[in-house]
């Protein structure tokens, strides 16, 4: 217990000599904040500690003055964010003061500054300044302005919240810059087959809601805003199913040798009167049955500009599935097929499933590549 007592007090002396010394480099070093801090700790564990408190007034004073100096600088720019600047120089004075309020021995050595009134009128200047560059980015009217006009009313309600009547533009400049994206009901042109693919339309549009691509951008299904008079749709997004075949039904038939080594009880005993066991090999013959429908097809979609008619994207999206279905039987031993071959053999000869319920897993792959494409179009949008 004494050896771990001693251990203790030697590392705990260690620690304090390390301070000190950092303190002392970070102060040499000019990084005159975390020197104040270092030195701040090092007196809360040891009040008398002579070295910090005769630099910490030093420290502090050289940090003081270079923040004010940034300060004023800033204040004495054309920048129309200056009061953001000083702000950040404040609230750097102002975490020294709060750290030097925590230690009564580092409060005894230096009377630190209160910026926390000073920070208040930063904060509301600051809010001003985004406050009048959001109105006049809304005055502008159009959408990229308005979504710029978005951010700078949030940051001035982040700076001081509920500054003036920020929220109200902030509500407006976000539905001047919304665009509305109206899915529209999907064609499908096939001579053979007539589909409906109304829940691939309906996995897309709430996919695409759901992913949140892009905060100024919504996705809405026409057939629910059809006859909604106030809607205004920005863009429509036309799909068209182009090519789509389901094969024909393709029989294959084959048949495999296969064998086996395993061990039986041979005619032989040993000494204990239990039979020696040989090895023998039994063989058998597998016939397999393997049905395939291969079904393929094409979406076209583009995005369209409604108020110019520009097409903004156009592109097709391949899309196939192949249904497989094996089943057998076998003659021989049954203890020469292996697992698969007993799965084979416990299959069953059935019918494809029918044309809808095959063009509804060929969409599968092109429904995840056209979320794909649309994600990476409307994050840049």
């Amino acid at each position: 217990m004494k050896l771990y007592l001693r251990y203790l007090s030697l590392a705990l002396l260690a620690v304090i000599l390390f301070s000190c010394k950092s303190g002392e480099k970070l102060y040499n070093k000019g990084r005159y904040d975390d020197a104040v801090n270092a030195f701040v700790k090092k007196l809360q564990r040891r009040p008398t500690d002579a070295t910090s408190l005769s630099l910490l007034p030093r420290a502090y004073q050289s940090a003081m003055d270079f923040h004010e100096s940034r300060a004023k600088q800033a204040l004495a720019s054309n920048n129309d964010l200056k009061w953001e600047n000083v702000r950040y120089e404040y609230n750097a004075m102002q975490r020294l003061y709060d750290v030097i309020r925590s230690s009564p021995a580092a409060n005894s050595v230096v009377k630190p500054k209160d910026y926390s009134t000073a920070i208040t009128s930063v904060n509301e200047n600051a809010a001003e300044a985004r406050y009048a560059r959001g109105v006049q980015l809304l005055e502008n009217g159009d959408k990229p302005s308005a979504r710029q006009a978005y951010d700078e009313f949030t940051a001035a309600l982040r700076l001081t919240p509920n500054y003036k009547n920020a929220n109200e533009l902030r509500e407006q400049a976000y539905a001047i810059g919304l665009v509305n994206v109206v899915i529209s009901e999907i064609d499908v042109r096939s001579p053979y087959y007539q589909f409906t693919a109304d829940q691939f339309r309906d996995a897309l549009v709430r996919n695409l809601q759901s992913r949140n691509i892009n905060d100024f951008v919504k996705f809405y299904d026409q057939r629910l805003v059809r006859n909604d008079s106030r809607f205004r749709p920005d863009q429509y997004m036309e799909m068209r199913f182009m090519d789509f075949v389901v094969g024909q039904t393709y029989v294959d038939r084959h048949s495999r040798e296969v064998s086996k080594v395993i061990q039986v009880p041979g005619t032989k005993k040993d000494s204990t009167g239990k039979a020696i066991m040989v090895d023998i090999t039994v063989k058998a013959t597998v016939f397999v049955t393997s049905k395939t429908v291969a079904s393929n097809g094409l979406l076209d979609y583009r995005i369209v500009d409604v108020e110019n008619n520009r097409v903004l994207r156009q592109d097709r999206v391949p899309g196939s599935f192949t249904w497989r279905n094996q089943f057998g039987t076998y003659r021989g031993d049954q203890r020469a097929l292996s697992e698969e071959d007993k799965r084979l053999i416990g299959g069953r000869d059935i019918p494809p499933p029918p044309p809808q319920d095959l063009f509804m897993e060929l969409t599968r792959p092109i429904y995840d590549r056209l979320a794909s494409d649309l994600q990476s179009f409307y994050t840049r949008y």
